[in-house]
């Protein structure tokens, strides 16, 4: 009973340590993509992400190494851990929601598409979104290192080499995510979504913990098979989604900021006319949104990484991109084709694919 009870707000006590170390720890205050309507100047943000991830890493070691709390605390409440979020989600949803005047349109799609586009607080030092994904990307790391340690200290030197690597990748992922945060300023989450549920709920709850199911899938199963080829196969697959993505979201974020500063010595050729310009070189004239291939290839790389256990609910994490990615293509497309018009039809006809070079 007092294991529940403590894993059930265990994800309160850990999202308000990040919250404490998001406004403690030394910051860089950047200046983001999307303008505040009332001044026309662009929003302010505090970028600290990678430091709160080194120091929850800290705090997570030593608490073990005491005893306090034992290493895989997480894995041994996932299920009470799940449950606390969930509702931290839903609350969280209503406050923020309900806090801004509606806008005329269902009160059901509010509370899930949200109402307000860009909450900051305290003059402006936490922004919702930006809190929004650190608390969502530290919480998925502190689960990947608690489930991989459970996996290791439940099989010592006989532990899985594909649930090792696993792990490694999700944490490259999340420390990739948070070591280029002002990147992502520039995303289309930053552009376009408004803060409600499918946000605020996906990233305390989905994001933290639907994100390492391959994890949940294969560390208490035993291996049907150890075909190293295959791992190999899995690095290869979530490295080259990885360079895709990140390549085309730096290629993109520099020619925001510097619109004739090469990327890679790509030259950064765009479409213009008297208002707009559409980069059409690199990896922007592959497809028009190459970088959600990318994030699909790195989630059936993890997917792969543990194959061998034959845990086919793995595989929901790259089916989720795709499930994800395919109607934000059709939305951003619709979204660019009403700001630019002439000129994203000609963008269109000069990069003919949406998504998968040579096939969509």
């Amino acid at each position: 009973m007092i294991q529940t009870i403590a894993g059930l707000i265990t994800p309160a006590l850990i999202y308000g340590t990040i919250t404490a170390l998001h406004l403690g720890l030394p910051a860089e205050t950047v200046d983001g993509y999307v303008k505040n309507p009332d001044t026309g100047r662009p929003l302010k943000y505090r970028l600290n992400g990678r430091r709160v991830l080194i120091v929850a890493i800290i705090i997570w070691l030593v608490l073990g190494n005491s005893g306090l709390v034992p290493f895989d605390w997480l894995y041994r409440t996932r299920w009470q851990g799940l449950i606390g979020a969930c509702a931290l989600g839903l609350g969280f949803t209503l406050w923020v929601v309900l806090r801004t005047a509606p806008t005329g349109r269902n009160v059901f799609i509010e509370l899930f598409l949200g109402r307000s586009e860009n909450p900051q607080f305290l003059d402006q030092r936490l922004d919702a979104k930006m809190w929004l994904y650190l608390i969502g990307a530290v919480m998925l790391e502190l689960n990947v290192l608690s489930f991989t340690v459970h996996h290791y200290q439940s099989h010592g030197l006989t532990a899985s080499t594909g649930i090792l690597l696993c792990g490694a990748m999700l944490t490259w992922f999340v420390l990739d995510y948070l070591t280029f945060e002002e990147v992502h300023l520039y995303t289309y989450d930053f552009v376009a979504e408004r803060v409600g549920f499918k946000l605020g709920w996906g990233c305390l709850v989905f994001y933290p913990y639907f994100y390492a199911v391959a994890l949940w899938a294969a560390v208490d199963r035993m291996q049907q098979s150890g075909d190293e080829s295959i791992l190999i196969f899995s690095v290869l697959v979530f490295f080259g989604g990885w360079c895709l993505a990140r390549g085309a979201n730096m290629q993109k974020f520099y020619f925001k900021i510097s619109p004739d500063k090469r990327f890679l010595g790509i030259e950064p050729r765009a479409l213009a006319d008297a208002h707009h310009r559409l980069l059409v070189s690199g990896f922007w004239g592959v497809s028009r949104h190459i970088n959600y291939l990318g994030e699909i290839l790195m989630g059936s790389g993890i997917a792969l990484s543990v194959a061998g256990y034959h845990a086919w609910w793995a595989w929901l994490y790259p089916l989720y991109y795709v499930a994800l990615l395919v109607p934000r293509q059709i939305d951003d497309d619709a979204r660019c084709a009403a700001r630019y018009g002439q000129l994203w039809q000609q963008y269109v006809a000069r990069v003919r694919y949406r998504i998968i070079p040579f096939v969509y």
